[in-house]
C-alpha cells in the first residue's frame, strides 16, 4: 500500500500542524461554514478530535465506530486542549511498533495498522485544509509532509473507485497554481476552487 515504513512521524507533524490551527480559531468563527458541508467550523473541531480518539480505539483493537463522528459539549476554549488529550492517548498507543503490523478494524474495513494511521494522517491533512480555509487562517504543513501523504493517498484512494465504502468524492482538478495541500484536498474530492482567496 504505501513505500511509508512508518507513517507515525507523518501523522505526529500534521497534527502539530493541526494544533496551530485550533489555537488561532476565533470565538466568533465557530458557527462560519467549512468546506466540509456537514461541518461548522465548531464540528469540524470536534471531528478533528473524533478522529484521533478513533485512532487510538483502532490501535488498542477496539470498534471505531463506538466513537462519535465528531465531539461535542466541549467549551470554546477548550478544543486545543481536548486536541491535546486526545493526542495524549494515541501515543501511547501507538507506541508499540508491533501495532503497525497487526490487524486491525478501521471504518474502512480491516487492514494492517500502518494503513489506519495514514488513513488518519490524510484525515487530519484534508480537514486541516478545511479548518484553514473557513478561518481565513491560509497557513499549510510543511509540503515534504503533505507530498508523502499524497503519494500514499494516490495509491490508496484510486480515482476511478470512488463512493459506497470509498467516502470520497471524485477528483477535483486542481488550479495550476494550487499548492501541494489544496492538490491533496483536490484529490480527495473537495472541491476547493470557492474557497481560494
Amino acid at each position: 500500500m504505501s513505500t511509508v515504513t512508518d507513517p507515525r512521524p507523518l501523522y505526529r507533524d500534521a497534527l502539530a500542524w493541526v494544533d496551530t490551527l485550533f489555537a488561532q480559531v476565533r470565538p466568533e468563527q465557530m458557527t462560519d461554514p467549512t468546506p466540509c458541508p456537514q461541518f461548522d467550523v465548531r464540528a469540524l473541531l470536534g471531528h478533528l478530535v473524533a478522529t484521533v480518539d478513533r485512532g487510538r480505539v483502532i490501535g488498542s483493537g477496539g470498534d471505531p465506530l463506538s466513537i462519535p463522528e465528531f465531539l461535542t459539549g466541549v467549551p470554546d476554549d477548550a478544543w486545543r486542549a481536548e486536541l491535546e488529550r486526545a493526542q495524549a492517548h494515541y501515543r501511547k498507543v501507538w507506541s508499540d511498533d508491533d501495532v503497525l503490523d497487526r490487524s486491525v478494524v478501521a471504518p474502512w474495513g480491516t487492514g494492517p495498522g500502518r494503513a489506519a494511521v495514514l488513513s488518519n494522517l490524510n484525515e487530519a491533512l484534508v480537514h486541516g485544509w478545511d479548518l484553514s480555509a473557513a478561518t481565513g487562517l491560509q497557513t499549510e504543513p510543511d509540503a515534504a509532509l503533505v507530498e508523502a501523504a499524497f503519494a500514499v493517498a494516490r495509491r490508496s484512494i484510486p480515482a476511478a473507485r470512488r463512493g459506497g465504502r470509498v467516502p470520497f468524492g471524485t477528483v477535483v482538478e486542481s488550479a495550476p497554481d494550487a499548492s501541494p495541500l489544496e492538490r491533496l484536498a483536490n484529490w480527495s474530492g473537495r472541491e476547493t476552487a470557492a474557497w481560494r482567496r
